[in-house]
């Protein structure tokens, strides 16, 4: 879309509450909002789909290294220098032609932030928690990833004391990429599993 047609959409109610209540917090000195500004920025740049995508391009690269991944995701993970308190305990699974595996956190939200960053809104909803436990098929197809009858899908309810991490199949015709470029192909839907590559 061009600079020319972009338009503010108007806020919405909760975007109303949460601006009145930054407002509040920063007027009592509560909160600094540079300080928030610096939070928001560190987890756009430095926890991200983009850690994510490293180890998976790693795994696609090095079968000693997918093979460490598959055994203890924590371990591997925390080799490319990444962890933390929403990954102490990483479980990766692997998507293969026969098996497609989708992450969703039942009871609330979560989230392997070291290697996805924030959780989107829809992963966080009571309908996707819901629906993707009792019709994971029909809600992947609604999302745009409609998955083969002859494919088994297995749904992985994370949770505080275990995360999960969808190592997508590589593409074909990649063999000659280098591994920054396949990290390049790696989004954070297809890590969680509602999309594939």
């Amino acid at each position: 879309m061009s600079e020319d047609h972009h338009h503010l959409l108007p806020t919405t109610p909760v975007e109303e509450r949460v601006n009145v209540l930054e407002a509040l917090l920063t007027e009592n000195g509560i909160i600094d909002p540079m300080a928030m500004d610096e939070v928001i920025a560190y987890y756009e740049h430095e926890v991200g789909p983009m850690n994510g995508a490293k180890v998976v391009a790693r795994a696609w690269i090095d079968p000693s290294y997918c093979a460490r991944l598959l055994a203890d995701g924590t371990a591997a993970i925390a080799e490319l220098g990444f962890g933390g308190p929403e990954g102490s305990h990483m479980v990766v699974v692997q998507n293969t032609p026969v098996v497609h595996n989708v992450v969703v956190c039942t009871l609330c939200s979560c989230y392997p932030w070291p290697v996805l960053g924030l959780p989107p809104n829809w992963y966080k909803s009571p309908p996707y928690r819901s629906r993707m436990v009792r019709e994971p098929r029909v809600l992947l197809a609604e999302m745009g990833c409609p998955i083969p009858d002859d494919v088994e899908i297995r749904v992985w309810d994370s949770s505080a004391e275990v995360r999960y991490l969808v190592l997508p199949m590589r593409p074909e015709s990649t063999e000659a990429w280098s591994e920054d470029a396949l990290a390049g192909l790696v989004t954070r839907d297809a890590m969680i599993g509602v999309a594939r590559l």
